[in-house]
């Protein structure tokens, strides 16, 4: 019952109240996105959502237009593309706030695995292992909590499969309430296989 109704009631009555409550702050990010680096200040995205169906995704624009479109952990410099406002807004997640559109319009849930890319072949079909495909995907997951870009494609599937069991309200409270202290940790943030490979040299791995 709480999956089927009233998950997506409080998804959209949620939405629709911190829209409201944000719709200013958020105007503001848009001004700063536009006026620090040329192009729109909403970035859409093809990505994956219930049902293996496409749907288009909303994020505040925090690289330079011309970037290529994949991940951001695959990009060998992604210093040369994020810009200064978006490096702020990436750290904070401040980026992803459009989405909050995504998911009054009930193509995403607030918790539920992150969306793939639309090219994200692999993490597709890890995820069709799990059933986790057959979930409207979350602007926060059990997997992003859990190591976010330090994650391998298919340690990330089974993160979503384990949300895929255990999923209720009492989980996606705890979901919500771990985001916010990954968020202001950054935990689980890497820019680019730059970052990667200093990383990996550092740790001796």
């Amino acid at each position: 019952m709480y999956l089927k109704f009233f998950k997506p009631l409080l998804d959209f009555l949620a939405a629709l109240a911190l829209l409201a409550l944000l719709l200013l702050p958020m105007a503001v990010i848009s001004l700063a996105v536009a006026l620090t680096s040329p192009g729109c200040a909403i970035y859409t995205q093809k990505r994956v959502g219930k049902g293996k169906k496409l749907f288009t995704l909303f994020k505040f624009r925090t690289m330079k237009t011309g970037t290529p479109d994949v991940a951001t952990h695959l990009l060998e410099d992604p210093d040369a593309y994020i810009t200064k406002t978006g490096r702020f807004l990436r750290k904070y997640s401040l980026d992803e706030l459009p989405q909050l559109f995504n998911i009054l319009t009930l193509k995403m849930s607030f918790v539920g695995p992150r969306p793939a890319l639309w090219n994200q072949d692999d993490l597709v079909a890890e995820r069709d292992k799990y059933g986790a495909n057959d979930f409207r995907p979350g602007l926060t997951g059990w997997a992003q909590i859990n190591g976010r870009d330090e994650l391998s494609i298919e340690e990330k599937a089974a993160l979503d499969g384990e949300y895929v069991k255990k999923a209720g309200f009492a989980f996606d409270l705890k979901c919500i309430l771990l985001t916010f202290k990954a968020v202001f940790r950054a935990e689980g943030v890497r820019e680019g296989r730059k970052t990667e490979e200093k990383d990996a040299g550092q740790s001796g791995e």
